[in-house]
């Protein structure tokens, strides 16, 4: 067997060594992000586009608070919504994952994701909302970082901050106030569950936030908060 040509060993280094270096960037805004609150994060950049397509002068509601003036029920609330594993898994909860394959192959068509906290946290830092092979690939190791250098405290304060809850509207204290006219350290057990319900689609539930199905999920949530566990 002929040894590979020269070009092709150059070729390959020089793309391993692209790969390491992009990963490296990604590694570097974690490692940053620890210490330093975001200030708009990729999802953040792409709706506030999209939102300027339509009126150039629009902005985005978001104000970032520490963790400690985020009320301990909306923590309880996101978690029981979105990641009930949340404190225990190390990024990835596989059992949450195979339990929507197994959704997805039954319907015949994607109804559930199965993403964690963390998942959903490296997505609106770095990506965009696609659902493509690379896209969930990226954010997989994305996930790696932040678990590895933040402890779960940092990344539900981070998530509670930058995640959206409506049209132009980021983070627990915009949304405590656009939808409850209170702040995040105010919300009470029921005003949590009804935000994290919205989680999952935030600008359609956004039209109806008393819809009955949001009224219903709202009380299922209620009932498993006292289980969640808050880092």
């Amino acid at each position: 067997m002929k040894p590979a040509p020269p070009w092709l060993k150059r070729g390959l280094l020089a793309l391993l060594l692209l790969a390491a270096l992009w990963q490296g960037w990604y590694v570097g805004w974690v490692i940053w992000w620890k210490w330093v609150d975001p200030g708009m994060t990729s999802f953040m950049s792409q709706r506030l586009d999209e939102l300027r397509e339509k009126n150039p002068r629009a902005v985005l509601r978001h104000q970032w608070i520490p963790y400690a003036k985020i009320s301990n029920h909306l923590k309880r609330a996101a978690i029981a919504a979105e990641d009930d594993k949340f404190v225990d898994h190390e990024g990835f909860d596989w059992e949450g994952i195979q339990k929507a394959i197994e959704k997805n192959q039954k319907k015949g068509k994607v109804v559930a994701g199965g993403s964690t906290i963390t998942q959903q946290l490296a997505k609106n830092l770095f990506l965009s909302p696609s659902k493509t092979p690379w896209r969930k690939a990226q954010e997989a190791m994305i996930t790696v970082w932040i678990e590895l250098f933040w402890d779960k405290r940092r990344i539900l304060e981070v998530y509670l901050n930058v995640v959206e809850w409506g049209e132009g509207l980021f983070g627990a204290e915009a949304a405590a106030r656009r939808y409850f006219g209170t702040t995040a350290a105010a919300l009470g057990a029921e005003q949590a569950a009804r935000l994290a319900v919205m989680l999952p689609a935030p600008r359609r539930f956004e039209k109806n936030p008393y819809s009955a199905y949001v009224s219903g999920r709202t009380q299922l949530i209620l009932g498993r908060m006292q289980y969640s566990e808050v880092p």
